[in-house]
């Protein structure tokens, strides 16, 4: 079964979804033999998982590692290969850029190379968000456009910053600059299909002079180029699933992900405990919430094993106050897995537990890997997760007579 054939059951009603989204998620076992989630102390999500229904979902298929982007498409029931896409635009959609049709989106990685051009950090040490401003306003101030294609920088969080290219001929298809590794130099933009060879050109020149720019930074002296991307549109999740959703997230590439598919984006957020303030403060005005939580994902991506466990026993003491809302249903997933002993994303599934009125209980007794391999909702594609949550909230009709 394809995951659109629900949109053609769905039905209006007025009950309220919750999706809670911990980044990251899964994980793997530490020095102790036990995963992070097995290692938190985590009574709250215990007993919701009592009273629920468990499993393990697989974000793109069995052993691909999913990147942020195909993995929350495939949360809200958009099948991720049909519907993958560059971060780039991901990232110009969460700061709210005004894209056109002439632009080409790319993410930028802030990273610190040392005197031989190896990359030592990839994230520059996660500059602040000053830091991050001051480097694109000088890059804009420095890097002039190229003839008929205009050349703008765009500060977003930390050692991320969007890159835009927007002109006409220009295309998606070149490889990332950035090798996922250090100890490595840059990779050079190179062309995947003859039409990107303009755009190769214009990209090797931005890239030559930002280096120059930044040469004399002592962290972000470098941009890395990830997530290439024109603009396109999607259907939203009130074309598809009649949902009035809010979302309410940190980071601006979730905050894209949910503008690009329609959501309304809730006020500035820092902390856990912010967001958790805005759905209850918006809880009565929406009927589809997306609380995405990112702590999981960066402890994980820093191989802070000890750092994740504190985040997941921080935000299972803050369970109540998202509970006590008492949602008609409420998912507690992520979006893939970043085990710390790897310190980067992994084809691992991922714990997923649904609760509902509606559930018809399992043997689960705790909320994590091992345990969830026994649950209810067995081990299924991502993608499939949203009809479970409209079935349980009581939004799709009988299919056939």
């Amino acid at each position: 079964m394809h995951p659109e054939m629900i949109d053609t059951l769905v039905i209006p009603n007025t009950t309220k979804i919750i999706f809670l989204i911990m980044d990251g998620l899964g994980g793997l076992p530490g020095p102790e033999g036990m995963t992070e989630l097995e290692t938190a102390q985590t009574p709250n999500l215990d007993a919701l998982a009592k009273k629920g229904v468990c499993g393990l979902l697989d974000p793109v298929g069995y052993g691909i590692t999913p990147g942020s982007g195909p993995a929350h498409f495939a949360l809200f029931g958009y099948d991720p290969v049909k519907n993958n896409i560059g971060r780039g635009i991901l990232e110009g959609a969460g700061i709210d850029f005004p894209m056109t049709e002439k632009d080409l989106l790319i993410r930028i990685n802030f990273a610190t190379v040392n005197s031989d051009g190896i990359i030592v950090d990839r994230r520059a040490g996660r500059i602040d968000n000053e830091t991050n401003r001051r480097l694109c306003k000088k890059l804009q101030d420095n890097i002039p456009s190229d003839g008929n294609v205009e050349v703008i920088f765009q500060a977003e969080k930390e050692h991320r910053a969007v890159l835009v290219l927007r002109g006409d001929g220009l295309a998606e298809e070149i490889g990332e600059t950035d090798p996922q590794h250090t100890g490595m130099a840059p990779l050079p933009p190179r062309a995947l299909v003859p039409e990107a060879k303009y755009t190769e050109a214009l990209l090797s020149n931005v890239i030559s002079r930002a280096g120059e720019v930044l040469s004399e930074e002592p962290k972000a002296n470098m941009m890395l180029l990830r997530g290439y991307a024109k603009y396109r549109k999607y259907p939203s999740l009130y074309d598809r699933y009649r949902l009035n959703a809010l979302a309410i997230a940190s980071y601006p590439m979730y905050r894209g992900i949910a503008r690009l598919l329609g959501m309304n984006i809730a006020g500035h957020t820092d902390t856990v405990a912010e967001e958790i303030a805005l759905l209850r403060k918006h809880y009565h005005d929406y009927d589809f919430f997306f609380v995405h939580v990112k702590a999981t994902d960066s402890r994980g991506e820093d191989g802070n094993f000890d750092g994740k466990v504190t985040v997941l026993e921080e935000l299972d003491a803050m369970l109540p106050q998202i509970t006590d809302l008492k949602p008609d249903v409420l998912v507690v997933t992520g979006d893939h897995s970043t085990p710390a002993v790897l310190a980067s994303h992994s084809w691992h599934p991922v714990p997923v537990l649904l609760s509902a009125p509606t559930c018809r209980p399992d043997m689960v007794v705790y909320f994590a890997e091992r345990d969830c391999i026994r649950g209810g909702l067995g081990r299924m594609p991502m993608m499939y997760l949203m009809g479970q949550a409209l079935a349980h909230a009581k939004r799709l009709e009988k299919f056939g007579a």
